[in-house]
């Protein structure tokens, strides 16, 4: 049986692969949450799409323990992990890429005041995003926040910035790292498929089918023309360390 402590000592090497990609993601964290923050409400509804095991909903809800965080993913396992570690936290089992996936949420007619994602839906391929960001905009409350953090590159707009910023991010990682990276997200699932406590959701995950099928919508301008095609007011970046950035778009 998975326990919360084995739960929590997975997310925690969950998060230190993580940060081998981007190692300043506590930073990205707390500017997006910053973000929610400023919208002035003591209980606002998030919803986290994608959210893997929880790591920014858990964030969110110690610094606004009054906010309603709905954690939504496709993958069985994270979502194991996440419910054995973080139990206050509501997750949804959904897939994104599949129309009516609001439905799943529990809303009961409340609208939503942001919808936050990080590292996560560059998987969706660029119709599929279009389609994703137009149902979020129907639950999206208006002057509600999409706030996606995640590398992001311009290579089709302004190539040159985009080389710079790529290189800005490989410095930081080597400045950091050094010649000890932490383990890659390869080597993460292949110690998860060992772990016995785990098989039920491994097979699981498994009969699932696989939930990803490459970086298709790694693109700034896929989320910029599907948001404006959703009917988002202003789009624009809050935060950025080389390719790394948090779009924020505002409901219109």
């Amino acid at each position: 049986m998975l326990t919360h402590e084995a739960a929590t000592e997975w997310i925690a090497r969950w998060d230190r692969q993580q940060e081998g990609y981007l190692p300043d993601r506590e930073a990205r964290f707390t500017a997006l949450i910053d973000a929610v923050q400023a919208l002035g409400r003591p209980d606002p509804v998030v919803v986290d799409l994608g959210c893997g095991p929880g790591s920014l909903s858990a964030r969110l809800l110690e610094r606004l323990p009054g906010a309603t965080v709905i954690s939504v993913d496709a993958d069985p396992l994270l979502l194991g992990l996440g419910r054995a570690a973080y139990p206050r936290l509501t997750f949804v089992s959904a897939d994104l890429r599949t129309s009516g996936w609001t439905g799943l949420l529990g809303l009961d007619g409340r609208l939503v005041d942001a919808a936050v994602s990080t590292t996560a839906l560059h998987w969706i391929s660029e119709p599929e995003l279009k389609d994703l960001y137009a149902e979020l905009a129907t639950v999206l409350r208006p002057g509600g926040l999409l706030l996606n953090g995640d590398h992001m590159d311009t290579e089709d707009a302004t190539p040159a910035l985009s080389r710079l910023e790529h290189e800005v991010h490989r410095l930081e990682t080597e400045r950091v790292f050094g010649q000890n990276p932490p383990e890659d997200w390869r080597t993460w699932w292949d110690a998860i498929e060992t772990d016995p406590d785990l098989a039920e959701l491994n097979a699981a995950r498994t009969t699932a089918g696989p939930a990803h099928r490459g970086s298709e919508s790694h693109l700034l301008s896929h989320h910029v023309t599907a948001l404006r095609e959703a009917g988002f007011a202003e789009i624009g970046t809050l935060w950025q360390r080389g390719n790394n950035r948090l779009l924020c778009a505002v409901r219109g």
